[in-house]
């Protein structure tokens, strides 16, 4: 090879090989030998300011001690000497994984370093970097596999928080403040990904929001969740935590909120729509102001102290039950929330609204798919009717049908996921399509 064109070759790898690597960027403290321990899976919310040490201590202890990896689309390496010397929970390892653009999304170290975690956590940036870097991506699918599979503890703060839902505000046109909303919630700064992408059982059809004292974000918390009720026919629930409040969820769907109250005004908020009906908005149009009043008693909300020890705590599976808690009623006539009134906890009988997920209750395959899928619905959901909604939200399919096996033609729908929704007379249940 001629001297002039092997320096222009080793220039051209040279060049290559930067452009990969900065596709991300790693930080690593600790035993770079990987090891395999004994893990509880959970959750964590966190609200988004300086993060509550027992929550984090939490969260590591669930890791066995193994290899603990933070992900994120900005910042650098700050958690590493803090989850791994700071807290005093010994672990094997702690890498950062900073995610420079999308295509780090499908490097084969940085998804194998995420689906040998033993904990996982997502720090707070833009929101709407994460749902376009890793939505649909190997990411999303190896988060899956942590939670679900591997059963590991998942957690972040601020927009990692906002990530976990089953439903994500995905904040592409920006923030949206509590005014905005309340008064149009089809603004169109408002973008909400029905679905989400993180597939977390617990968090099913929850919208999670952060920084709740600052700014107050519980009017657009409530003007989202009457979107979706509109749009969807979904009572769609709702988790908040202030800014120095962390939300611990453990695999029995007790929620245990950690803060430094009675030092300071730490709380976490639990939202459901009152199950006494009619309990759909009045008024959710474009253009108008949300009017969601049911007797000035349209949201029940269970609002929570973080304490030093998370004594206090929800129940996630029947969001009627919690300690050390006070319920209130929320309700918005003409774009104006009232909230903070005194009352007491839902005494709804199941059969009176369509609102009982029951998890794992459709089996549909095969997995990707091109033109036909089977969908088995188990015994324990009598069905009514399946509807189909696309990535954005929105309804692309719906029938009548009684049926617990039947086939679905998707040869006609465009590449992507899709979410099916089969919802019987008393229950209903949720999940994805992935169409070829």
């Amino acid at each position: 090879m001629p001297k002039i064109t092997l320096v222009i070759f080793i220039l051209l790898f040279a060049i290559s090989k930067k452009a990969l690597t900065q596709a991300y960027t790693s930080f690593f403290t600790g035993d770079v030998a990987d090891v395999t321990t004994v893990t509880k899976g959970g959750t964590v919310l966190m609200g988004g300011a300086t993060e509550n040490d027992n929550a984090m201590r939490w969260f590591l202890q669930r890791s066995g001690g193994g290899d603990v990896v933070v992900i994120r689309a900005s910042g650098s390496n700050g958690y590493n000497n803090y989850l791994f010397t700071t807290l005093g929970i010994a672990v094997n390892s702690v890498q950062t994984i900073v995610f420079n653009n999308a295509s780090a999304a499908y490097d084969p170290y940085v998804i194998n370093q995420i689906r040998n975690a033993e904990a996982l956590w997502i720090a707070g940036g833009d929101q709407y970097n994460y749902v376009n870097y890793w939505k649909n991506t190997p990411i999303d699918t190896a988060i899956n596999f942590l939670i679900n599979t591997k059963k590991v503890t998942v957690g972040g703060t601020s927009a990692g928080m906002a990530i976990l839902g089953g439903i994500v505000n995905t904040a592409q046109f920006g923030s949206v403040t509590s005014a905005t909303a309340l008064n149009n919630p089809y603004h169109s700064s408002i973008d909400l990904l029905n679905g989400g992408f993180i597939l977390n059982p617990i968090l099913q059809n929850v919208l999670t929001d952060t920084h709740y004292d600052n700014p107050d974000r519980k009017g657009r918390h409530t003007s989202f969740l009457a979107h979706l009720f509109t749009d969807f026919a979904i009572p769609a629930k709702g988790i908040a935590s202030e800014e120095y409040t962390a939300v611990c969820i453990d695999t029995n769907g007790i929620a245990n909120v950690y803060g430094n109250y009675p030092a300071n005004d730490d709380y976490a908020y639990f939202l459901a729509p009152n199950c006494v009906l009619p309990n759909t908005p009045e008024t959710c149009i474009a253009g108008q102001p949300l009017t969601w009043n049911r007797n000035n008693d349209a949201l029940k909300v269970y609002k929570v102290a973080g304490t030093q020890n998370g004594a206090n705590s929800f129940n996630l599976n029947n969001w009627t039950t919690g300690t050390g808690g006070t319920w209130e009623k929320w309700h918005v006539t003409n774009g104006v929330l009232t909230a903070n009134t005194p009352t007491v906890a839902p005494a709804c009988l199941a059969t009176a609204i369509n609102n009982i997920n029951i998890i794992n209750a459709i089996k549909v395959y095969p997995t990707p798919a091109k033109n036909m899928v089977a969908i088995v619905v188990a015994q324990t959901l009598k069905p009514k009717k399946i509807m189909v909604t696309n990535g954005t939200g929105q309804q692309i399919h719906l029938q009548e049908t009684a049926a617990q096996q039947l086939n679905l033609n998707i040869s006609t729908w465009a590449s992507g996921v899709y979410f099916l929704k089969v919802i019987g007379k008393q229950h209903w249940s949720i999940v994805k399509i992935i169409k070829q």
